[in-house]
């Protein structure tokens, strides 16, 4: 057991190949003591400080080191504007050579943090130990998309508005999300739409969680980065990940896995099984009553940890599915 702690909420900063400043967090055990070293990669509006709450004590016990960054443009990183599938890669890569965490790391990606997962997975297996995704986004521009999975999904179209909208008239979104905004903040009814009771109630124990203010989206550079994050994840991608052969061969273990909540009301249920059936070599868990937010569950997170490190997994997150 490994009882010392990396000093919490402390944040450091270094400066990428291309000049930009890349912000990051260190947590759990010290890096030089850890036995795991793991990235973590925030999703859509978030930041480093959005704690993936695993218990200290397991983390202690396991001597599990994560290290929480802010993607470009979020916290104290400063924005990339040439983002891609690719830098995005490219910039965990260089925060893991700069952190010297060694020849392979493993990575858990958070919702929109999926893109960058993939993204790794495509060019940087040969650095990874193993990775999970938890609640990752499906691009429905994934051309290996049956038309039978997507046929009865309303978020299909809503996305392409979306995507069409942002990537032609951002003006009109930008004045449409800072009313979208402002109705909610007043009224306060759109938040359970999106979240389920599950959710609402782990969020009164996040810390760093913050819903999008009006006041927050007036920053056009605010807005530009989420934009520019929204076209990048949800736009034609240059590979699929659907066709991606399995990354680790040489493992039977199945080191990449897929964690989702079965209550999730921003990814849809089918599709995510759709991915798992699609790809043999990840290892799919499914939390029943889990909505989005399960990396603010403590006991998913226990699951999540125990299962892309030690290989132990519980029957309580085996999916209730047939093929």
């Amino acid at each position: 057991m490994v009882s010392a702690e990396t000093k919490p909420n402390s944040s450091s900063n270094f400066k990428l190949i291309d000049g930009r400043k890349l912000s990051y967090k260190e947590r759990g055990v010290p890096k030089e003591k850890s036995n795991y070293r793991i990235i973590f990669i925030h999703g859509f509006d978030s930041s480093k400080e959005r704690d993936f709450l695993a218990p200290q004590e397991l983390m202690n016990t396991m001597g599990v080191y994560i290290v929480q960054f802010d993607r470009a443009g979020y916290g104290g990183s400063d924005p990339n504007l040439k983002r891609s599938l690719r830098s995005e890669a490219s910039d965990i890569e260089e925060l893991a050579n700069h952190l010297e965490l060694g020849s392979k790391f493993h990575i858990i990606g958070f919702s929109m943090g999926s893109y960058p997962t993939w993204s790794c997975i495509k060019h940087l297996s040969h650095r990874l130990a193993g990775v999970a995704f938890v609640v990752p986004i499906v691009n429905y521009q994934w051309p290996s998309l049956p038309e039978s999975v997507l046929k009865d999904d309303e978020r299909k179209k809503w996305y392409k508005r979306m995507t069409l909208v942002a990537r032609y008239a951002p003006k009109l979104l930008h004045w449409w999300m800072i009313r979208k905004t402002s109705q909610s903040s007043s009224t306060d009814s759109t938040k359970p739409t999106y979240f389920t009771d599950k959710d609402l109630e782990l969020l009164k124990n996040a810390p760093g969680f913050q819903f999008l203010t009006a006041d927050k989206l007036k920053s056009r550079s605010v807005f530009n980065n989420l934009r520019s994050d929204f076209l990048v994840a949800f736009s034609k991608w240059d590979f699929d990940p659907l066709e991606l052969s399995n990354p680790f061969p040489e493992n039977d273990k199945r080191p990449v896995h897929i964690w989702h909540g079965c209550e999730d009301r921003f990814i849809n249920l089918k599709l995510q099984r759709h991915v798992s059936e699609r790809l043999p070599w990840i290892q799919y868990h499914e939390v029943h009553d889990g909505g989005h937010l399960l990396i603010y569950d403590t006991a998913v997170c226990e699951a999540i940890l125990k299962s892309l490190l030690l290989g132990e997994d519980t029957p309580l997150y085996t999916p209730k599915f047939t093929s």
